[in-house]
């Protein structure tokens, strides 16, 4: 009698869809990974690097005169202060020096610590000093405000004044918050990043940046100065994240102190910020700032600093007059062609 051939058992269904599952994920992350790989070799640093506490830093160091220190916000690395036109005109009279914060653009964000607005600041100040760069007027946008804020707070003799643009000061409910948290989670944030967060991105981008601008128009250049796939590679997406995360709990921590801020600050907005409101935010800062000014454009939302680059210029050199320090002062200048470049 003939033997008969056993079939092999099929994979139960559940079992059959979870191995598809993660070989479409294995895809996607590769793919991903080899965006990202392309993506910085078509655009490679612009600046320089400084290694702080094991930490690498890139910055870019232009003009001469008293020192300015421009902070970007969240999503955008530091081309964004670029683009707006802000670094070309304070570098006229001022030396500039514009930080990729931990994790944007091409600055380390190490995982062996949280990278609080606290935590940011402490890095930088020890940055500045290495660089050779005393009191400078610091600039901060959006989340970059809140660094600004905490060097005020924590280094006070170490910063002239501010200059906070479209900032987030007091804590609130946020729903962007809410949904960008998964990513900013250990594990199954580095499975989103690597996988899903990349694609709903080029989904989502330009709606997200247009919505940055509104009621403004969105510059036509402005993915030529911030290559999408710059700001998506899952390096920076967990940044973008994490900072989501821990702004609430930055802006709590600051707001005991804000009385205690002596240094002049100028506060901008927009009418039309759509990602913070002016009203409970900036305004609500300035009631509370002892030494500050407020300004709230018409026609402008959150990327206020690209309509408004020649007045945040001008707010640095009205600091500089009040503290007594003349635009034409130099002296931190001396270490500029000393800075530390790291290959």
């Amino acid at each position: 009698m003939p033997r008969l051939s056993a079939k092999p058992e099929a994979l139960p269904p559940a079992l059959g869809v979870l191995a598809l599952a993660a070989a479409a994920a294995a895809a996607a992350a590769l793919w991903n990974r080899h965006k990202a790989k392309q993506a910085e070799r078509a655009n490679p640093p612009i600046g320089r690097f400084v290694e702080i506490d094991g930490v690498r830093l890139h910055y870019t160091d232009t003009g001469h005169g008293p020192c300015a220190v421009v902070l970007h916000g969240n999503t955008v690395p530091l081309q964004d202060f670029e683009a707006s036109g802000v670094i070309d005109r304070l570098a006229e009279n001022h030396r500039v020096i514009a930080f990729d914060r931990p994790g944007f653009g091409y600055s380390d964000r190490p995982r062996n610590r949280m990278w609080t607005a606290q935590a940011q600041a402490a890095l930088l100040q020890r940055a500045l000093l290495d660089l050779g760069i005393e009191k400078p007027t610091v600039i901060g946008h959006s989340w970059g405000t809140l660094v600004a804020l905490a060097l005020a707070v924590d280094f006070p003799e170490q910063v002239r004044g501010l200059v906070l643009i479209s900032g987030y000061y007091f804590p609130s409910a946020r729903l962007d918050v809410a949904m960008t948290a998964p990513a900013a989670v250990p594990v199954l944030g580095d499975v989103l990043r690597y996988t899903v967060s990349p694609f709903m991105g080029r989904l989502m981008l330009k709606q997200t940046v247009k919505a940055m601008f509104a009621p403004a128009t969105m510059p036509d250049d402005f993915f030529d100065a911030m290559p999408r796939e710059m700001l998506l590679r899952p390096s920076q997406i967990r940044a973008t994240s994490e900072d989501a995360a821990f702004m609430i709990p930055a802006a709590a921590r600051l707001r005991a102190h804000y009385p205690s801020i002596d240094v002049p600050v100028r506060i901008f907005a927009g009418v039309g910020d759509k990602i913070v409101d002016p009203e409970s935010q900036s305004a609500r800062l300035h009631g509370v700032l002892p030494n500050s000014t407020l300004e709230v454009e018409l026609d402008a939302g959150h990327m206020v600093h690209y309509k408004i680059a020649g007045l945040v210029c001008a707010s640095v050199a009205d600091i500089e007059t009040q503290t007594g320090r003349a635009v034409t002062d130099g002296a931190s200048d001396a270490a500029h062609t000393d800075a530390i470049a790291v290959s």
